[in-house]
């Protein structure tokens, strides 16, 4: 019997964890997900556990949706969640996405994010969304400007970051604050491909939404590759594809603990407002025909199962698409359960945090 020496068997449990070590960075998108029996100061907290857990287990980022008028999800403000994250972390990047931009004056958004990135420098991401984020109630209580395009607000944001106005411009007299720092790296946000090729023309990171949106992310991000234009922030183009994924160490506990995200999405889009429910409401629920469609039309987008169901299926929309980083979202009643999936997820993939 041959005897592995203590350098040797060092040496050998080196090789094996950068043979699994994932090829592609893994990220955690978070809708701070509000479960019924759960309060919102509890709900907000779980936030936290999430961006330490995320970076203990070897994430490299962490992000928060803009999102209002949903009882079941708690980040109508990013801006707050990534301060409260980026406080209680140290390693895992932190940002939006993203911020809704034409919920909100682009001054205030420059203001917000220099000021993230001057108490966390290096450490915060700015992704930038078209949509509203809400419904049409939301976006008549939310709108600041007059109705102007979503590439009129991103002009004006850069204009602030840049000091480019005219100076008969009546904005150019505008001294944003606070100085002496920059915009963190700002992300265009995509769901159908429109802004793919306006990311790359402006030198910004490009993210596709593919845990709700049927549009296939790879002819996007080819385009916004095509586009790209280096800039100090992304020499390179950088891109990413943000994936639904439920998993645990079963492909049947998966599935048992999907039905919370199933029956919410049901729930919703057929216009009844609730917080996430528990498994064990959805496995006895009596779905409509109606339910049963809108459930069955969205499941192909999302990825449940054990680790090893999990990890083929990142893998294969990570190479359909062509993405640079796969970003995760978990959706479950249980906060525990949900940070399990996150750990089953690194483990797979051999994340070193």
């Amino acid at each position: 019997m041959t005897i592995i020496g203590a350098g040797a068997l060092v040496l050998f449990l080196q090789q094996v964890r950068i043979a699994m070590a994932s090829p592609f960075p893994l990220s955690i998108l978070d809708l701070a997900p509000i479960a019924e029996g759960v309060t919102t100061s509890e709900a907000l907290t779980e936030t936290v556990k999430l961006a330490q857990a995320g970076e203990a287990m070897g994430y490299t980022r962490l992000w928060f949706a803009e999102h209002h008028g949903m009882p079941s999800i708690g980040s109508a403000s990013p801006e707050v969640l990534i301060a409260s994250a980026a406080a209680a972390t140290s390693r895992i990047r932190v940002g939006s996405g993203g911020v809704m931009l034409l919920n909100h004056a682009p001054l205030r958004i420059v203001e917000a994010f220099r000021t993230l990135e001057a108490l966390n420098p290096g450490r915060i991401d700015l992704g930038l969304g078209r949509a509203p984020g809400g419904d049409g109630y939301a976006m008549r209580a939310l709108r600041t400007g007059g109705g102007e395009e979503f590439s009129h607000y991103l002009a004006e944001l850069m204009a602030f970051e840049e000091g480019t106005f005219p100076v008969d411009h009546p904005l150019s007299r505008v001294a944003v604050a606070p100085g002496g720092v920059g915009l963190p790296p700002m992300w265009l946000l995509g769901s159908s491909g429109a802004s793919a090729s306006g990311a790359g023309e402006l030198g910004m990171g490009y993210a596709f939404a593919a845990h709700f949106s049927p549009a296939p992310g790879g002819p996007a991000i080819a385009a916004y590759r095509k586009a790209f234009v280096p800039s100090p922030a992304f020499p390179e183009p950088k891109s990413i594809v943000c994936v639904s994924v439920i998993c645990a160490e079963t492909d049947e506990e998966a599935q048992f603990l999907s039905g919370s995200q199933a029956l919410s999405w049901a729930l919703f889009h057929s216009g009844q407002q609730r917080k996430l429910v528990p498994p064990e409401e959805a496995a006895a629920h009596d779905y409509t025909e109606r339910e049963l469609a809108i459930i069955e039309n969205q499941r192909p987008l999302w990825i449940i199962g054990s680790p090893q169901t999990v990890k083929a299926r990142i893998e294969e929309k990570r190479e359909e698409t062509g993405a640079d980083e796969v970003m995760i979202t978990t959706q479950m009643h249980s906060y525990d359960k949900r940070r399990e999936s996150y750990r089953l997820i690194a483990e797979a993939f051999g994340l070193e945090g």
